[in-house]
Formats: structure tokens, C-alpha cells, sequence
């Protein structure tokens, strides 16, 4: 059983552009689903690593980073010389985020607690900003997309994973998915331009 968070004051329930239900937020008595052996098999995120072409000496920013299944990947690809930091707003994910890590001898992870609106990153600094499994869980998400537009260089990009509504056989509950013309109509007016969807991977789109 996954285990959510209870929906906060001021939370949107809808999204005003495209009317999609705004998934809730995993607690972090749910945390273990995101550690799950299974995960590897069904996601594939060596093939998600390697559509992100990261080279050494990157900025990456892992948005919604739970607890770090995908940061400790990320931290690794931009060794030597890049850093990682992976953003929650919810402290027990980015304690067992740390505790994952440190288990895993990577050094170049910094934590960072987000607000629902606010993902608290520094200024101009990303190569590139990763949201993974995360977006249609933002109750803010115009917010947040327009603070993660201030965090990236002038050539920075933004990458979302989402599991394929298009697809009724992805075994994942409907609002915890996005279709591709959901994320276009959704990212594109806060000031993004749509580069590529690559679909690689069992059940995910990579949309750049």
C-alpha cells in the first residue's frame, strides 16, 4: 500500500490549463515503493541515465528526489567534477536520501527542503533540472516551474519522466500519469520549449 500526504491549505486539486487531477504527494511512511527491487526491472534507469547525456562537471538538479533511487545515478554520471542536489519538501525523504548515499560512497549529493511552490535552487547555476515521477504531483506547478526556469543557465534543460497515459497497460493509478499533450500544454506557457519525447523506457515517457 502507498501511503500519501495529506493535501496542504492553498494545494490546487486540478491543473487550470488542462483540468488533469493533481496527484497527491508520497509520504514518507510510503518511501520504501520507491526502493522496491522491482524498480530496476520496470524502469530501466541506466537507459533514463544514458538519454540524458551527462558528461562530468554538470549541474543537476533531481526535483522530488525522494529517496535519491535516481539522484545516486545522477551523482555518479557527473563524477568527476559535478554535483547533484536533490530537492524534497519533505524531511524524512531527504534523511533517508542522505542515509542511501552515504551507504553508496557518493560525496557529490547536496540535500536541499523545497516548499510546495519553491524548490529553493540557486540562480542560473543547472545544466539541467530532472523531475522525475514527480510533476503531476506539484500542487503549485506553475509556481514551481517558473522558479525552476530561474535556476537554469541560458542553455539549461529541463527533463521530465512520467509514466505513459497513453498506455492503459502501464500499471500505475491514472492521475499518476501524464500523456505527452498534457505536458506540452502544461510546461510550454511558463516559458520552456518542447525539444523531444524519447520512449525508451517500459512504461515512462523522457520528455526534454
Amino acid at each position: 500500500c502507498v501511503l500519501y500526504a495529506p493535501c496542504r491549505a492553498g494545494a490546487q486539486s486540478v491543473h487550470p490549463v488542462t483540468g488533469r487531477r493533481i496527484a497527491p504527494v508520497m509520504s514518507v511512511d510510503g518511501a520504501d515503493w520507491l526502493d522496491r527491487e522491482e524498480r530496476q526491472r520496470e524502469e530501466q534507469p541506466d537507459k533514463a541515465i544514458a538519454a540524458l547525456a551527462l558528461r562530468p562537471g554538470m549541474w543537476v538538479a533531481d526535483v522530488g528526489a525522494g529517496t535519491g533511487f535516481y539522484s545516486v545515478r545522477l551523482a555518479r554520471a557527473v563524477s568527476p567534477g559535478g554535483i547533484v542536489i536533490a530537492n524534497d519538501i519533505q524531511p524524512g525523504m531527504l534523511e533517508r536520501l542522505r542515509a542511501n548515499a552515504a551507504a553508496q560512497r557518493i560525496t557529490n549529493i547536496e540535500t536541499v527542503l523545497g516548499t510546495e511552490s519553491d524548490p529553493r535552487l540557486a540562480i542560473g547555476k543547472f545544466d539541467l533540472v530532472v523531475l522525475i515521477d514527480v510533476y503531476h504531483e506539484f500542487s503549485r506547478p506553475q509556481r514551481m516551474l517558473d522558479a525552476i526556469r530561474e535556476s537554469l543557465k541560458t542553455d539549461g534543460r529541463l527533463v521530465l519522466l512520467e509514466f505513459r497515459k497513453e498506455d492503459p497497460s502501464v500499471p500505475i493509478r491514472p492521475e499518476h500519469k501524464m500523456s505527452v499533450a498534457e505536458v506540452k500544454a502544461e510546461v510550454s506557457p511558463e516559458g520552456y520549449q518542447f525539444e523531444k519525447v524519447v520512449d525508451t523506457l517500459p512504461w515512462q515517457h523522457i520528455i526534454f
